[in-house]
């Protein structure tokens, strides 16, 4: 049999894992696609033009949008960054610490602890919002930035794959040299774990970025003041009233558009250390 005949059952094989993430892909970016198009729209066009046909109303409604309230719209893009920014740095430190030491540590109860945190990871947010309430209630924040702040801290999918990470990227041997030169634990957890552990630190912060940036439930229940609002509320808000006032839609649909730049900035800036991390493994290798 040639090469050429060998060569395309391995070719058909590849096809259809190559369809299912294209539909995939499509699935994903449609709705973004809308939304961009939406964007450009007019009150009177948004209703009235084919779905994906551009508009003339871009500038219009980001005129609008900036002018809402008084510059409500940056109040609440400066209060989204605020919750992403601190929760997710917050939230991978300490998954960085604790799925460190669950990896690298031996201790009484690790294997009980480290499957209580994996059971947190089968939770679903919705179920934990109302005890949280309940919890920041009795503490008296309620309504204020901490309401919003502290539930973030703690991201169990973030200590399992820290700790997933800890064990493949930081060598034993390395930390008992480290050891023997006289290095503390607290010098070996600055100096080499947690350099190693860096690409898995950046994967941590961006998924918890992304995660309370776009969180709507938990700002939701807490906060009743406009001002302290993330953009996901802060637009609910202005769709909510959008049924009496027919132009608050198309400030709506331009301040989601506009709320995904950040993100897309974010990710264009950290992909280097997922680069830096392949090609320090193809050098190891």
């Amino acid at each position: 049999m040639s090469a050429v005949h060998r060569a395309l059952p391995r070719r058909r094989g590849q096809v259809l894992p190559t369809l299912v993430l294209l539909l995939g892909a499509i699935y994903c970016l449609v709705p973004v696609a809308w939304v961009l198009v939406a964007s450009t729209k007019s009150s009177g066009e948004l209703f009235s033009t084919f779905t994906f046909a551009p508009g003339t109303g871009l500038l219009d409604n980001l005129r609008d949008l900036f002018a809402y309230g008084d510059g409500l719209y940056l109040r609440w893009t400066a209060n989204s960054a605020l919750y992403a920014v601190a929760g997710a740095a917050a939230s991978t430190l300490i998954s960085a610490l604790a799925g460190f030491a669950m990896a690298k540590y031996e201790f009484r109860g690790r294997s009980i602890l480290f499957y209580a945190i994996l059971a947190g990871v089968l939770v679903p947010g919705m179920t934990l919002a109302i005890p949280q309430y309940l919890i920041m209630s009795e503490l008296d924040l309620v309504g204020g930035y901490w309401s919003v702040l502290l539930p973030s801290l703690i991201s169990p999918f973030g200590i399992y794959l820290a700790r997933v990470y800890a064990m493949a990227s930081v060598p034993d041997a390395t930390m008992e040299a480290a050891r023997i030169d006289g290095a503390s634990e607290y010098r070996i957890l600055g100096s080499i774990g947690l350099p190693m552990m860096v690409p898995g630190m950046v994967t941590i912060f961006l998924l918890q970025f992304v995660g309370i940036w776009n969180n709507f439930l938990l700002p939701y229940i807490m906060l009743s003041d406009e001002s302290k609002f993330p953009i996901t509320v802060g637009l609910y808000t202005v769709l909510s009233k959008g049924s009496g006032q027919p132009t608050l839609y198309g400030i709506a649909i331009v301040g989601a558009a506009v709320s995904v730049i950040p993100l897309i900035v974010l990710l264009l800036t950290l992909q280097r250390f997922w680069r830096l991390d392949l090609l320090s493994g193809g050098l190891k290798g």
